[in-house]
């Protein structure tokens, strides 16, 4: 007996209901391929110092990315350069000289460590990144800016955390 479009019809629906589903994998795979691209691409950007849970750094606007170089963090009891403590801060601000002598050793010693300056370096000094909580006092703050210039660390960064920018500072800018 013939069958007719329609049971013809309806008998494939059927075998193709019963089937197993079948999972297409190749658009998956394109999926996390272009996943991948894409947090490779992205993530190049971000520059993280390691902070210490002992320093809070202030908050800043800046649009400027750091350099990776050399880092002196400064908490609210010592002073760190390279991951070696030089010294305390009482010390510092205990000390009547414009300069701290252990800090400007650990400096001249971590510039003999690293390569020869460039002709543009010698002009502006060699990149040193400032990484003090924001309770630390000025004063303090200048004797080891002061250090730094004098152990030829002069192209001084200062860690800031990144905050946006408020609508009132963006009105008075413009």
């Amino acid at each position: 007996m013939k069958q007719s479009l329609r049971a013809k019809r309806m008998a494939k629906h059927h075998r193709r209901m019963n089937q197993a589903p079948k999972l297409n994998l190749v658009s998956l795979m394109d999926i996390f391929t272009i996943l991948v691209f894409f947090l490779l691409v992205n993530s190049s950007d971000v520059e993280v110092l390691q902070t210490d849970k002992s320093i809070k750094l202030p908050a800043s606007v800046s649009d400027i990315v750091p350099e990776n170089n050399l880092v002196v963090m400064v908490s609210a009891e010592d002073i760190v350069v390279a991951g070696q403590r030089v010294g305390s801060v009482a010390s510092v601000l205990a000390s009547t000289e414009d300069k701290y002598a252990p800090l400007e050793t650990e400096l001249k010693y971590q510039a003999s460590k690293a390569r020869p300056l460039t002709e543009e370096e010698k002009l502006t000094g060699r990149p040193v990144t400032i990484m003090g909580d924001q309770t630390i006092p000025y004063a303090l703050l200048k004797k080891i800016m002061a250090t730094c210039a004098a152990a030829d660390y002069r192209d001084i960064s200062l860690a800031v955390s990144q905050t946006a920018v408020s609508d009132d500072a963006q009105g008075a800018e413009g």
